[in-house]
């Protein structure tokens, strides 16, 4: 375990110099035991997957804050319990029938709307307009990055998948992936950055 320890640390060394394919190797590293932590708190295979991918992202952020005082794993865990625990919060959405929502028809036929009490009219057009700020932002990726996110994402291809169809090894696919997925959250934040002034 001290060997396993020391090299992380010898990696997170070289990640804080900017050597993004220490990153990779430190990913790779941790992902399968990542992925079985995520699992045990989402107790969903897809939401795991998201869950370790948001926590690299996280972890990719802010490798320079890390000391090694305490075990790489330490850290990790922690940061994918607060990446689980962030998106149980933003996927409790509760849905209600509302009178609001009754409407007759030309037909005379009623129908209720489920209406989501939670959303203002605001809140709606702020989720667009998310919505349209990510289209953009995946259109100013690379073409391997672009490729790689809607692959994943859009048509729903498992690592294996995505690697028989672009003849790659099944590692380098997550790598491209989650470098895809943290140059897709640098463009937002920098399209957010500048939609605030």
């Amino acid at each position: 375990m001290e060997r396993i320890w020391t090299s992380d640390v010898y990696l997170i060394e070289r990640c804080q110099r900017g050597d993004s394919t220490a990153f990779d190797t430190l990913m790779e590293r941790h992902e399968a035991r990542a992925y079985q932590y995520a699992l045990k708190l989402t107790k969903h295979a897809e939401e795991a997957k998201d869950v370790v991918s948001e926590a690299f992202i996280r972890v990719f952020r802010a490798i320079n804050q890390f000391r090694s005082n305490s075990a790489f794993t330490t850290w990790l865990y922690r940061i994918l319990r607060n990446c689980f625990l962030d998106m149980r919060k933003r996927k409790s959405l509760r849905f209600v029938a509302s009178l609001d929502g009754v409407h007759e028809t030309d037909d005379g036929e009623v129908q209720m709307q489920v209406v989501d009490k939670r959303f203002s009219p605001h809140e709606v057009a702020e989720r667009s307009d998310h919505s349209n700020r990510v289209r953009r932002a995946i259109s100013m990726l690379t073409d391997i990055q672009r490729k790689m996110i809607i692959l994943y994402h859009a048509d729903q291809l498992s690592y294996e998948e995505i690697a028989g169809e672009l003849d790659l090894p099944v590692g380098t696919v997550k790598s491209r992936l989650n470098r895809a997925r943290i140059a897709l959250k640098d463009v937002l934040v920098r399209d957010k950055e500048l939609m605030a002034y």
